[in-house]
């Protein structure tokens, strides 16, 4: 494994986390390093040591939630330029197995699996190679950074 994945945040601040799209208001806009849901993406706190959003004093909570809010309106805009098949964006914040204060901005297409579309994916999903990033999400990944830019302008 990458050693940034240790460590996600600290990698983020130090310039070496790979995924990161842009730095934003109130956390790290990253590419999902899997993407059996093409331009699906995170935001990450740039805070050491914070889990919970409640972590967080309340003007920074704000940011952090107004970053949300850019990131899935880009990856909306961008998801829905390259397949015609996006329907929307769900967004969750759960902090149930990364020990850091992060959002899943999961873009959701109308070819994907009926009994799935309106569910969780496996766990699975979250080792299968097939579902790495990779220069295949390249179209996402720029066209996702770029929104993300117009709106954080």
């Amino acid at each position: 494994m990458e050693s940034w994945k240790n460590d996600r945040v600290g990698s983020a601040i130090a310039g070496e986390n790979p995924t990161v799209m842009a730095h934003l208001s109130g956390g790290f806009a990253v590419i999902g390093d899997v993407q059996w849901l093409p331009g699906y993406s995170v935001l990450i706190t740039d805070r050491v040591c914070v889990d919970r959003l409640t972590d967080l004093p309340r003007a920074e909570r704000t940011a952090y939630l107004s970053s949300v809010d850019i990131l899935a309106e880009a990856v909306e805009i961008a998801c829905a330029k390259l397949d015609s098949a996006f329907l929307r964006v769900n967004i969750e914040i759960l902090g149930n197995t990364d020990p850091f204060l992060h959002a899943h901005i999961w873009p959701r297409y109308q070819w994907e699996p009926p009994q799935l579309r309106t569910k969780l994916y496996p766990g699975s999903n979250w080792s299968d190679p097939a579902a790495a990033l990779s220069s295949a999400h390249d179209p996402y990944r720029s066209a996702i950074t770029r929104k993300i830019r117009e709106l954080a302008s």
